[in-house]
């Protein structure tokens, strides 16, 4: 398991040198989308209309951040289960999407979209939303702030740390991980 830096906007080459397990420090603009706002990005794909940001290369924070206390750019910031987005995620990565950052298990179709697109599965750590925060330097609104805390906000990150779940060679941590342990 290996430590990298990356800036975003994603490369097929960033991703492919990366597996389940390495730790990355993300820098660079990461955007937020929870279901609500996911399900309404799908929608304008479907029908063949602009989207709020560029996919190309983008990564995907599901989270719904707390409200910035004065001078702070955004409250606590820690991941939201990901499951709810898995019906939006192959969508989104065969539109240029290269990441997603969350917690918690995808299903088979998001582990074969990141092997099919050069995706990545990042987890960032459940509980830590507040120290996650203090890595987030500015956040706007860019897109449904009818939505409060799910808006569609784009953040500038320095060394955002997470870790590669699901990798663009189909491998899965947590199964990884589950393995070591089974009785054969």
């Amino acid at each position: 398991m290996a430590t990298y830096h990356l800036t975003t906007p994603l490369t097929s080459e960033d991703t492919r040198q990366l597996n389940a397990g390495d730790v990355v420090y993300l820098s660079g603009v990461l955007y937020t989308a929870r279901d609500a706002a996911h399900k309404r990005l799908v929608d304008l794909i479907d029908k063949g209309e602009e989207l709020p940001f560029d996919l190309e290369g983008s990564v995907i924070y599901f989270v719904g951040p707390t409200p910035p206390k004065p001078g702070d750019p955004i409250g606590s910031a820690g991941p939201t289960t990901s499951y709810r987005m898995d019906s939006y995620s192959p969508t989104m990565l065969a539109h240029g999407s290269k990441g997603m950052i969350g917690k918690g298990k995808r299903n088979q179709a998001v582990i074969d979209a990141c092997k099919e697109y050069d995706g990545i599965y990042f987890g960032a750590t459940g509980g830590a939303g507040a120290l996650l925060g203090k890595r987030i330097k500015s956040a706007e609104v860019i897109a449904y702030p009818e939505l409060g805390p799910e808006a569609v906000r784009r953040i500038e990150v320095e060394d955002f740390p997470v870790t590669v779940i699901n990798d663009t060679h189909g491998r899965d941590l947590y199964q990884m991980g589950r393995e070591q342990y089974e009785v054969k």
